[in-house]
């Protein structure tokens, strides 16, 4: 390889750059804000287009290299053609960061991937990657030694269109596998690709020790990192000592503040109606007060209607989809995040929970789901 186009410079599109050019290839760059993601003539003696995760499918150089007969890559599969690490990978709809970050703990080793350090930017023999659908449409070669499949439900439907194509994406994860790896998949899941021994988890699963994250969803999680790292061979006693000692990870229910008795969780993250519904079953017995709403992904919010109990004693709309979402749901139409928490906390009495599960992306009022968590975090850390 003598020359690589990178297309899209964000974290991961600057790391592959970097990789490369420590590699000695000469790297062009692409980017919407460079002002040259139209620009085909870049495309001329590139070897390899490496493509960032936010970049579709039918992007321009995109289909142009394809046409072309130039590999398309992602920034994963350069990672692992480059730098040769054993992959412990975990994919799935809703939990992938969590459990990526408790099986980090559980190996002592480093995560990588959608968890927001690059696969690039990590040289080690083993290294727990988080794959996003995007990442794994993009892939060739990526093995992965140990594959977890945590659930699948629909999800980036504006990405993938359908259902299918986004499932299609995600079980490529176990293509590549071999006789020697291992694949970990929800009980009763259908046949997957590959030839990796295959190993079933369930939520009610004997684990060597109870989660210190709460929620049905988090012992679901916490059964699936049990089953990867025996699979691995893990010591019982090692993996009791990451499970009962792990404190989760930003913006998953994560309790961000106690303001007279209401306790307030950032639950940013549920960029999904399935990762709502899983929020709200965790807080079934207490009063909840929902801030809901965000950017669309194309899916239908009936099933979040059905999970929304007695118990939830208000609910506050917020962002793009906050007319879609109030045509279904009886709520408050509160327009931002700022004065839905007022509202909320206005309403809130002590023992009840104040909750931002938005059911839907962030991209209408802020850069990502991080950024949201964090205003949420700034707001509620000035109540007083």
């Amino acid at each position: 390889m003598k020359r690589a186009l990178v297309l899209g410079m964000a974290r991961s599109g600057q790391s592959a750059a970097a990789l490369l050019e420590r590699r000695g290839v000469e790297v062009v760059r692409a980017d919407r804000t460079l002002g040259n993601d139209g620009d085909t003539g870049l495309l001329d003696d590139v070897d390899v287009l490496v493509k960032s995760p936010g970049v579709p499918g039918g992007q321009l150089l995109v289909r142009v290299a394809r046409a072309r007969g130039i590999p398309v890559w992602s920034e994963v599969e350069l990672a692992y053609r480059l730098l040769g690490p054993e992959l412990v990978g975990v994919t799935g709809t809703n939990g992938k960061t969590t459990t990526t970050e408790l099986l980090g703990a559980i190996l002592g080793v480093p995560t990588a991937g959608n968890v927001g350090r690059p696969l690039t930017a990590v040289d080690a023999e083993l290294v727990v990657c988080e794959l996003s659908s995007f990442q794994l449409e993009d892939i060739e070669t990526l093995r992965c030694r140990v594959a977890v499949l945590l659930n699948l439900e629909p999800d980036h439907l504006d990405r993938h269109d359908t259902f299918e194509a986004y499932r299609d994406a995600k079980l490529r994860i176990f293509e590549n596998q071999t006789e020697s790896d291992t694949a970990v998949v929800p009980r009763g899941f259908q046949p997957v690709p590959g030839l990796a021994r295959r190993v079933e988890f369930h939520a009610d699963d004997e684990l060597p020790a109870e989660p210190r994250i709460p929620g049905a969803h988090n012992r679901e999680n916490a059964a699936a990192a049990t089953a990867a790292a025996r699979a691995l061979g893990v010591p019982e006693a090692q993996i009791a000592e990451a499970l009962a000692t792990f404190p989760g990870v930003p913006h998953r229910l994560e309790l961000v503040g106690e303001h007279g008795g209401v306790r307030y969780v950032n639950d940013s993250k549920a960029t999904n109606v399935a990762a709502a519904r899983r929020a709200l079953a965790a807080y079934a017995d207490d009063p909840v007060h929902l801030i809901l709403g965000g950017s669309p992904k194309g899916e239908d919010y009936a099933p979040l209607v059905a999970a929304i109990g007695s118990n939830v004693r208000g609910i506050y709309l917020i962002g793009e989809t906050a007319a879609e979402l109030g045509a279904a749901i009886d709520g408050i139409q509160a327009g931002d995040l700022a004065t839905a928490l007022h509202l909320a906390s206005e309403a809130a009495v002590a023992g009840d929970v104040v909750l931002l599960s938005p059911a839907c992306a962030s991209f209408d009022q802020y850069d990502d789901f991080e950024q949201r968590g964090e205003d949420f975090r700034r707001l509620v850390a000035k109540l007083v």
